[in-house]
């Protein structure tokens, strides 16, 4: 049996688990929230004072209210009382009265008429009620009711102003006016009622000046006519003490102080509501994350995870390179977890191959690459690193940044090639840069648009047992499973191969579908190496002894 056939795994039985049978613990909850509080805080701790200052700015405005109640209502009829009011007004009538031009035309004029508010104020008021009256939206003045199932009961007129006085005047006036219009239903019915008798007078006077009457007809036409005269001048009588269905109880009082702004209690308000805005964002992203978070997110998917390598800071690495930042960050811990559980995956067999990859780029597959050959290298072992991304190669940059005084070393024959895909044309002399001691690197050589071809036309098994004879690992840095096809033909002639997730980041659908791509084509996946461990996550592993954990940045 050969040595990719003892370490090969294979996914548990039964199809992988869904996005939607991955439970969203408590823990995981609040370290979403928690992770993004820092956020919360700063949005609260400036939203608030925003609020403050510019509620402060705001000019002041007054309430100011008066109260109306419903009055009782006589019929009208044909004599002999004294008092008409007009009938109770069924339920949202004042409200659509209080909108409605004729109400609104007078409460302008009202004001406009006043000699309490300056000129300005008046015009301002004017100019604010002629705009809602357009725009059917009453803002200024506001009606509510308190009735019983009858409909009697109170009316308040509840009215805005930029001081206490416009506010008094206003409401006043608003109320004025709906007593005017309420009295003038009652007007109108006695109105027509006197129009009613006139017709019948002037036609009882055109049936008394026909020639043919006779007399029983001509008295009863002057008895209908004196009735009619009676009826008349009490309808007239009436017209002077009409009423309507509503009186007066409370005129406006001048309010003491304002009731806006509040800037402290909306800077609260608004505080609050950030706060809980932004947690619940966080939890919602929290929820609805689907990208892998931690161990257990890449446990459910039937492979073992052999590592867990910390962020690094951009500007470490920008500065010292990928390994000496690694160093200097103190990630030998986690590095000797990743080297430990990767050989007890291996036989004893010098020259394993170990190819590195991941679903997609940028999820740190060549900078792990390095660090661990470079881990394996502080232990006495001789790496062998051949960056088999013919498209995007990084290795030599990697290493070339570490370290510029290249020196080169022979792999095979004498002379030669110093690239992969060089190496795939002219195995037979091939020459290695040796990027640090027990380290050497077969860089991949310029961006090759037709990796696939190269890779199909060559025996890489025999190259691959050829030139991993005189060391003890070979690290195989492959393009990414999902985005082209090379790694699929290199997995074939490994022992072993390495996924790279980056928390936070790589999709568990798309590790999913990397996982379903190396076992449809028979590839021996070990594991999984989770990628850029936030600080958070780190110290909830094991591995964290002996070295204090940074702030960290993006690797």
């Amino acid at each position: 049996m050969t040595a990719s056939q003892n370490v090969r795994l294979s996914p548990p039985s039964g199809d992988l688990p869904t996005d939607a049978e991955q439970e969203i613990e408590l823990s995981t909850l609040w370290e979403g929230i928690r992770r993004r509080l820092p956020w919360i805080v700063l949005s609260t701790a400036l939203v608030s004072p925003a609020i403050y200052f510019w509620s402060k700015s705001q000019p002041d405005v007054y309430e100011s209210s008066s109260s109306l109640v419903t009055a009782g209502t006589n019929g009208i009829p044909g004599a002999g009382e004294s008092l008409i009011r007009a009938s109770t007004l069924p339920e949202g009538t004042l409200q659509e009265a209080l909108q409605g031009p004729v109400v609104m035309r007078d409460i302008i004029r009202r004001v406009a008429k006043t000699t309490a508010l300056p000129q300005a104020v008046r015009q301002e008021i004017s100019a604010d009620l002629q705009k809602e009256l357009q725009e059917r939206e009453l803002r200024t003045i506001e009606l509510s009711s308190r009735l019983d199932l009858s409909a009697n009961g109170i009316y308040t007129v509840t009215a805005k102003g930029p001081s206490a006085a416009a506010a008094t005047v206003l409401a006043d006036a608003a109320a004025q006016s709906l007593l005017n219009w309420d009295r003038g239903r009652a007007l109108s019915s006695l109105k027509r009622a006197e129009r009613s008798l006139r017709a019948q007078l002037a036609e009882v006077d055109r049936q008394l000046a026909t020639d043919d009457l006779d007399e029983v007809d001509r008295q009863t036409l002057i008895a209908a006519r004196a009735n009619t005269q009676r009826n008349l001048a009490q309808t007239s009588i009436q017209t002077e003490g009409v009423a309507g269905s509503l009186e007066l109880v409370a005129p406006a009082v001048e309010p003491l102080r304002p009731v806006a702004p509040r800037p402290t209690r909306n800077a609260v308000l608004a505080g609050l509501l950030t706060l809980l805005l932004g947690t619940g964002l966080a939890a919602l992203r929290t929820v609805t994350d689907r990208t892998v978070r931690g161990e257990d997110d890449l446990l459910q998917l039937g492979f073992p995870v052999l590592g867990n390598i910390p962020r690094l800071r951009q500007r470490d690495i920008v500065m010292s390179g990928i390994v000496r930042a690694a160093r200097a960050a103190g990630l030998y811990e986690a590095v000797g977890f990743l080297r430990v559980n990767l050989l007890s995956q291996l036989s004893e067999r010098r020259g394993q191959r170990i190819m590195i990859t991941s679903t997609a780029p940028g999820e740190g597959k060549s900078s792990l690459t390095a660090t661990l050959a470079d881990g394996l290298a502080s232990s006495g072992q001789r790496v062998l690193v051949i960056d088999a991304d013919l498209r995007r190669g990084t290795q030599q940059e990697v290493w070339d940044k570490y370290d510029r005084d290249q020196h080169w070393v022979q792999l095979t024959g004498e002379g030669g090639v110093r690239t992969f895909q060089d190496a795939l044309r002219q195995p037979e002399h091939v020459q290695v840069m040796e990027a640090e001691a027990n380290v050497h690197v077969l860089p991949a050589g310029p961006g090759l648009h037709d990796s696939l071809a190269l890779l199909n036309r060559t025996d890489l098994s025999a190259l691959l047992s050829r030139w991993s004879a005189a060391y003890d690992l070979v690290l195989i840095d492959s393009p990414p499973l999902l985005a082209i096809a090379d790694g699929l033909v290199l997995g074939k002639h490994v022992d072993g191969v390495l996924l790279i997730a980056e928390e936070g980041r790589t999709s568990v659908q798309m590790v999913r579908q990397a996982i379903r791509r190396a076992h449809g084509s028979s590839l021996p996946l070990l594991g999984f190496v989770l990628n850029k461990v936030s600080a958070s996550s780190r110290d909830s592993y094991g591995y964290g002894y002996g070295y204090s954990p940074r702030k960290q940045g993006a690797q």
